[in-house]
């Protein structure tokens, strides 16, 4: 198996299910976990030094730092009902706690912080929609925590695509810090597959081909991406939803096309 490919285990003793860190993925700016917990169930996040999102997947939860308290927030059960979600952004030093008031799915997105801003609320209305592509290269973007909302580090965002189609494609990369051309950006992709056994393709690699991984990714698997480019693709009768987690010395995105493919944004499909 690809050391890029992290797989879903059960929840363990506190719910999780995923648990990427900066060490663990060899790069030293985004960590990301996931819980699942039943209704009723609580969990608690310790203070860190790192500013955190917490991204309600699905399912309702009431969410409370030492600082704030945001009591039943989230509304849709799964990410496949195309809702916009609920976000808590949490500064660093502040430990959370979680109350969960159905069964949920959290994500908790984390980047080294500075303090810089508050703890605050993440509402569907806080949250750009847009489409983006078109042909079989269509897909559909919420910006939960864009670079144009308040962060140090963080850059959330969550992807819808429909069976048979790719995503973040035509190739691009962002994994040299060279702005305004380029910024390096590490990322991970959280999966999630309708129905829930299907699978998907995801591809990294560099133009040297040093790096050259294509993994079948299945419902919950985590993908790490440290550099290169790294398209998806779906299989036919299966939709799919993604949450990216972004982190570097920059918060812009910036990226570069894989010059190969970069003619599918404008000739695509051909008229």
């Amino acid at each position: 198996m690809s050391r890029l490919l992290s797989r879903w285990q059960s929840p363990d003793a506190q719910g999780r299910t995923q648990c990427v860190t900066p060490e663990r993925a060899g790069w030293g700016y985004v960590g990301f976990e996931v819980f699942e917990l039943t209704e009723g169930q609580q969990l608690n996040l310790p203070a860190v030094s790192e500013e955190r999102c917490l991204v309600l997947v699905a399912g309702r939860a009431s969410i409370s730092t030492s600082t704030a308290n945001f009591a039943d927030i989230g509304e849709r059960m799964s990410p496949f009902e195309r809702k916009k979600p609920w976000a808590v952004y949490v500064t660093p030093g502040e430990s959370v706690h979680v109350q969960a008031l159905t069964r949920i799915e959290l994500a908790v997105c984390a980047a080294p912080g500075k303090g810089t801003w508050p703890t605050r609320l993440i509402a569907p209305q806080d949250i750009n929609a847009e489409a983006r592509g078109k042909g079989h290269n269509q897909r559909y973007v919420h910006n939960i925590l864009p670079e144009d909302q308040a962060a140090d580090s963080l850059l959330v965002v969550e992807v819808w695509t429909n069976e048979g189609c790719t995503s973040s494609y035509p190739s691009h990369k962002h994994d040299t810090d060279n702005p305004p051309q380029e910024t390096y950006l590490e990322e991970t992709y959280y999966h999630r597959l309708n129905p829930v056994q299907g699978f998907c393709m995801q591809r990294v690699y560099t133009d040297d081909r040093t790096l050259d991984e294509c993994m079948a990714v299945y419902n919950r698997d985590v993908v790490m991406v440290p550099k290169g480019y790294h398209p998806v693709a779906t299989m036919a009768g299966y939709d799919s939803y993604y949450l990216n987690v972004m982190a570097g010395p920059v918060r812009k995105w910036m990226f570069t096309w894989e010059a190969d493919h970069a003619w599918i944004n404008h000739d695509y499909p051909h008229d």
